[in-house]
């Protein structure tokens, strides 16, 4: 299988303006888990495709993903990705706002590279893919002033923010390669569950990691008031006790510095027990997600699945 950051490098931004484009080049060698490509590639392999074939989708949606997080940056306000200023940190909000407009773009010319005959579906499987990120993005956007929100809410919204873009890569992948229709279906279900399972993970993270190797602001969540599922769990076991009046007191308010607050609002977390309740159910989506492997082929694609899904839901950065 190709390596895909030596894929990735090989793409060319030295280009003009530089404005637009060194910001593109800046994200993109930050690096990051390459998790979308490679599930691409991987389920391909599991059908016998060819790398050249997938390759082109491979990278489309490591550039995709890659400006979702230059707009979200901002829209979060969040200063450090990969353990690296953000974009528009580095630059400004408006040259983070058209380079990622630039990166949608090169996503889709990226695409175009994909066989013809398979290029219309693989188009259709992208658009709603986005479509619905855009949609996760909103809801996301909604909850931050929405005051009651419930956890089948926030399951929704990060299976359309997250879940989507991973299960589209296997189905991608796999379709370009030739699997079947029921192949397909249960390997994007696959990528749903280890995309809520991921998100909820990373919502642990948040609160709960090394600043060292988190990459970005440890509580960044909480200091922007974040209705996470972590947060979500609480006001679920605390129900109408006091501690839920000084947690929702805390989320209301916005302050230019988060160190007491952050610390408040994680002792109360540890007090409940829920890191705990949250990694349960990170540990159930991933199984469930695992049971739908025993419907594929099993080959050393089927076994790669299998183990990313373990690391990505067990990561500690």
């Amino acid at each position: 299988m190709m390596d895909i950051n030596n894929e990735i490098s090989k793409l060319d931004w030295k280009r003009e303006p530089y404005g637009l484009y060194e910001p593109i080049e800046y994200t993109l060698a930050a690096g990051g888990k390459r998790v979308r490509p490679q599930l691409a590639m991987i389920t391909s392999q599991m059908f016998g495709g060819k790398d050249e074939e997938v390759l082109p989708a491979a990278l489309a949606l490591e550039v995709f993903h890659n400006f979702t997080l230059l707009h979200d940056d901002v829209m979060d306000k969040a200063d450090v990705r990969r353990g690296r200023p953000t974009v528009h940190v580095k630059w400004n909000e408006n040259t983070a706002i058209l380079s990622g407009d630039q990166m949608l773009i090169e996503a889709y010319k990226l695409l175009s590279g994909v066989p013809a005959d398979k290029l219309p579906r693989v188009l259709q499987l992208f658009n709603q893919m986005a479509t619905e990120i855009c949609e996760g993005q909103q809801y996301d956007v909604d909850f931050e002033s929405q005051e009651q929100v419930t956890i089948e809410e926030y399951l929704k919204m990060i299976r359309l923010k997250t879940s989507v873009l991973l299960a589209n890569a296997l189905q991608t992948g796999a379709y370009i390669a030739g699997a079947d229709k029921q192949a397909q279906e249960a390997l994007y279900e696959f990528g749903i569950n280890i995309g809520l399972a991921f998100q909820i993970q990373d919502d642990i993270l948040d609160v709960w990691s090394d600043p060292k190797t988190f990459g970005k602001a440890v509580g960044g969540d909480i200091s922007c008031n974040k209705k996470t599922f972590v947060y979500l769990e609480a006001i679920r076991r605390l129900g109408n006790e006091a501690k839920g009046n000084e947690l929702q007191q805390w989320y209301s308010q916005v302050l230019e510095d988060n160190k007491e607050k952050i610390a408040a609002v994680k002792e109360i977390f540890e007090q409940l027990d829920v890191r705990a309740a949250c990694e349960k159910v990170v540990e159930d989506y991933t199984q469930k997600a695992l049971a739908l492997l025993d419907q594929l082929p099993q080959n050393t694609a089927t076994e790669q699945l299998r183990q990313l899904a373990n690391k990505l839901n067990t990561r500690k950065d």
